[in-house]
């Protein structure tokens, strides 16, 4: 009898070590062992405390969850995990160090800084290959596999259509391939007693699930280890039950960590925020990331995240381009004078080692390095620009320090970045749908969703840019002593706006279902369009150009050659590959 309970006990945790795709389904994904332990008594049984009203709840949206099955009031504890609890491994810190199996020891320091979670995902293994391991009962609960990228098929990957993130996604995929190697070079010598994984086979795909489970249920918090200025080391730390709260940027509960009687142990604790109603989750805020960190981390996206943005590549012939389509003449981007490039430099812009990575998005809408080059390099007047410090030019918050006719190019050229980002996406949003709505796998529709969350960003960014144009036009005209705009060019403008070269442009009609109540006729009034200034590869009068168009303000739009634009019959029932035609005329 007893053999025959070692025999079972063997084969509940000698089982792969992989991750299958394949598991994943409407409900979420399976949990490694299908009748798991209850972890609620276990968490109990082990010392540490959950609340009465506190239940595990399957979500078909967001897997297994914590929800409430009465109100709880604002400050309760809701758990309380003991020092022993947590699955840490401080591999190369003080006393820690001494504790920790050298063949794991190795093997973590193998694994570049960035992905920390690979280092703790090693620890997670060897407890997971472990017969009898302590913390097998909360290894059981988590889930068979996860749906972040490096998951996905190639066609999926490929259905991101974001550069940044593909990079990434890529990237994480060959350290996984080359960690393999390294594991197995290391371990093929180790004897089976000495052996971390209990003799089992660790390949990329086990990796993948340990590094995966790690980044998307780990947090970082206080560790045990002091430094001499009496400040703690942050250490991942896997903590079972609390990282079963779902995520809100609008949490309801709260971490704390409070000091045990002992030195150096600490309780963790989490507590309500608020008032928690009857069935309500348990929401913990995970941190303030755009979808690129959710996806590649946690296998979800936010919609409307307010923290998400797009990340461009600062480059003086992309923004000469870019500026020169929104009409500025003669931009110097590339070929700034002695004193904007000083001021680029400071930017980290320019010099040795600059950082050249810039986003759009997010709250300060246009990264504030971005904005302050836009304004140094649009302005003509050197001492204008030098009147003000740094933090002015970064600011989004400090209206036009630079001139508004500075500003207007600045916000023009930021547009039309926007355009040439939704040009490099290969499908339309309205197309996107479609694909959604035709029924696709649970990583596809992760994929399509997450690439029309970016074009949607975009559509926002220039429609921000397009009424804070507006607001500056109307402050400038209302100014007493203004002098009114005309088809030559502005009073006191050091940046003149070239007028328009062409009389006509074909525009996509994506993102009309987004902006505007099409009827079965077109009204001008139910349109945002887009200044002429966005639009791309100007070959001249009569010419036509095919853009992912966007629609932004259009009435009391103000610049030098603005124009009307008029829209043609429209068909509501038309594809997504099908065009409006819009005639454009010179305002008076």
């Amino acid at each position: 009898m007893v053999a025959s309970k070692i025999l079972m006990a063997s084969l509940t945790h000698y089982r792969p070590l992989n991750c299958s795709a394949a598991a994943a389904s409407a409900s979420g994904p399976s949990r490694l062992v299908q009748q798991a332990p209850d972890l609620i008594k276990w968490v109990r049984k082990e010392g540490g405390f959950v609340h009465p009203a506190m239940r595990i709840s399957q979500d078909t949206f967001c897997g297994l969850g914590l929800t409430t099955i009465e109100r709880i009031p604002k400050g309760s504890d809701l758990i309380a995990l003991p020092p022993h609890l947590p699955l840490r491994f401080e591999s190369c810190i003080g006393e820690e160090a001494a504790d920790a199996e050298p063949v794991i020891v190795s093997l973590a320091e193998k694994v570049p800084e960035e992905l920390w979670a690979m280092k703790l995902g090693l620890k997670l293994l060897q407890e997971r290959a472990k017969i009898g391991s302590f913390w097998w009962p909360y290894i059981s609960n988590l889930p068979e596999t996860y749906s972040v990228p490096i998951f996905f098929q190639g066609e999926d990957i490929k259905n991101l259509q974001y550069a940044p993130l593909l990079y990434q996604v890529n990237k994480r995929c060959r350290f996984l391939l080359d960690f393999e190697h390294k594991v197995k070079e290391t371990l093929k010598d180790v004897s089976w007693k000495d052996h971390p994984f209990e003799g089992l086979d660790v390949d990329a795909s086990s990796l993948g699930w340990a590094m995966s489970a790690v980044s998307s249920r780990a947090f970082r918090l206080h560790g045990k280890t002091k430094y001499p200025d009496c400040s703690s080391s942050y250490v991942p730390m896997m903590l079972p039950l609390v990282d079963m709260c779902n995520h809100s940027f609008e949490p309801n509960a709260r971490i704390v960590q409070e000091q045990e009687e002992k030195p150096q142990e600490m309780l963790l604790k989490v507590i309500a925020e608020r008032e928690i109603n009857e069935n309500d989750p348990l929401l913990l805020n995970y941190g303030c990331l755009s979808n690129d960190l959710f996806l590649l981390d946690y296998g979800f996206i936010i919609p409307s995240n307010p923290h998400d943005c797009i990340e461009l590549k600062y480059d003086g012939a992309l923004l000469d381009a870019a500026s020169m389509a929104a009409g500025v003449s003669s931009p110097n981007f590339s070929s700034p004078s002695p004193w904007q490039k000083d001021i680029l430099s400071q930017l980290n812009l320019d010099g040795e080692a600059p950082v050249l990575k810039v986003t759009i998005g997010g709250h300060e809408l246009v990264e504030g390095r971005l904005l302050a080059a836009l304004r140094v390099l649009l302005a003509s007047n050197e001492e204008a620009v030098k009147k003000h410090d740094l933090n002015t030019l970064k600011s989004s918050l400090v209206e036009a320090p630079c001139g508004i006719a500075c500003e207007m190019a600045a916000f023009r050229t930021v547009i039309a970045l926007c355009a040439i980002a939704l040009e490099h996406f290969p499908t339309k949003v309205m197309e996107d749908e479609s694909l959604l709505n035709s029924g696709v796998s649970a990583f596809s529709e992760l994929a399509i969703r997450f690439r029309s969350q970016k074009k949607l960003l975009i559509v926002d960014v220039m429609k921000e840019l397009s009424r804070r144009m507006k607001v500056q036009a109307f402050e400038e005209r209302s100014a007493p002593g203004s002098v009114q705009p005309n088809a030559r060019g502005r009073s006191g403008c050091n940046t003149r706006i070239a007028a328009p070269t062409f009389h006509q442009c074909i525009v996509n009609s994506v993102y009309l279902k987004y902006m505007a109540d099409v009827d079965d006729k077109c009204s001008r009034d139910k349109f945002d369009i887009i200044p002429l200034i966005i639009l791309l590869n100007l070959q001249g009068a009569g010419s036509s150009l095919d853009l992912c168009g966007t629609l932004c303000q259009m009435s009391d739009l103000v610049g030098d050659s603005m124009v009307w634009i008029v829209v043609a019959d429209h068909d509501p029932g038309a594809q997504a590959s099908e065009s409006f035609t819009f005639t454009f005329t010179e305002q008076a």
